[in-house]
């Protein structure tokens, strides 16, 4: 049986704080295509849960250790991703400390809520954070 279904990823908005005050949120610079900023995430790997993916991914990327918070969404659309038709689950967390590129994350930005470059981020992670934004 030859079965086609979307692959799976994970991305999440991770909120930074340092002494109990918001910094901001964390975005990577993608090293490989398509080139630009992005979430941190990545596919979810056989026998994998979504959540443990996220934190996965977060570590690997970012080198923080997040607290998964909520799920903002699932988001389907099978032109999302140029690479393919990508499912992702997306999730809100929370972290400390100071991000550290990793993984296929070439630089790691901490972006105020009001200074996302939002037409400089790739895949539909430009409308992931206006969801978020509008759901704050």
């Amino acid at each position: 049986m030859n079965i086609r279904t979307p692959l799976l990823a994970t991305d999440v908005v991770i909120k930074l704080w340092e002494n109990g005050g918001f910094r901001g949120i964390v975005l990577i610079e993608r090293l490989n295509p398509p080139k630009g900023l992005a979430l941190p995430g990545g596919f979810v790997e056989v026998g994998e849960s979504v959540e443990e993916a996220a934190l996965r991914e977060m570590k690997e990327e970012t080198g923080l250790e997040v607290k998964l918070k909520r799920l903002l969404g699932v988001y389907s659309d099978p032109s999302r991703d140029p690479r393919g038709h990508v499912v992702s689950v997306v999730f809100v967390a929370d972290a400390e400390g100071k991000p550290k590129a990793g993984s296929d994350a070439k630089l790691v930005h901490v972006y105020k809520l009001e200074e996302i470059p939002l037409d400089k981020l790739v895949f539909d992670h430009g409308k992931i954070l206006s969801d978020f934004l509008s759901s704050l």
